[in-house]
């Protein structure tokens, strides 16, 4: 794989740009009741990972007012295994929001922690920022870990934050300083 083709590199993942090839292990780690759990979607279909992963081939991160996804593969075989997602806000773009999803079958691996990190020193080193920030519901216990071992400081409990499938959910959030992540 091109150098240029990936925006962030570890030992055993890549963070790069979605390609066709990935709708497929898209829709299937999307689908999954599992991994819907804790996101804002349900019963994902495929026409949505086609539209979904079409869009994120034309999309380019930093871009202010967007979100851009990040596919995660593992650096040996260039198998999608999840996403990673960059939120640049209008208002100020130099403060940042992440997410992530991982397929059930990485999970437990480490693979959720080494992607976050990779993103956090794209974040800082290739784009410059100067904070992250991150929101988990409080009852997913695995990502709320995938953010403290990255080094996220909770930073507030928000109460009744959100609507989710009928439903109002607390969320955490957290945040890491560039200047935090430096050391």
């Amino acid at each position: 794989m091109e150098a240029s083709s990936f925006f962030e590199r570890t030992d055993r993942l890549i963070l790069r740009r979605f390609s066709t090839g990935d709708i497929e292990p898209f829709h299937l780690y999307r689908s999954n009741p599992e991994v819907a759990t804790f996101q804002s979607w349900e019963d994902y279909q495929y026409h949505e990972a086609q539209v979904f992963v079409n869009q994120q081939i034309q999309n380019h991160p930093n871009q202010p007012g967007s979100w851009f996804q990040f596919a995660v593969a593992l650096s040996g075989t260039n198998q999608l295994i999840g996403d990673c997602a960059l939120h640049t806000p209008l208002v100020e773009p130099r403060i940042v929001e992440i997410g992530f999803t991982l397929s059930p079958e990485y999970q437990g691996n480490g693979y959720a922690t080494e992607a976050v990190g990779a993103l956090l020193r794209y974040v800082f080193h290739s784009l410059g920022k100067h904070k992250v920030i991150a929101f988990s519901d409080v009852r997913n216990s695995k990502s709320i870990a995938v953010l403290e071992r990255v080094g996220m400081r909770r930073e507030g409990h928000l109460l009744q934050n959100y609507m989710s499938k009928g439903q109002w959910i607390d969320e955490y959030q957290y945040s890491i300083l560039k200047s935090e992540w430096e050391r």
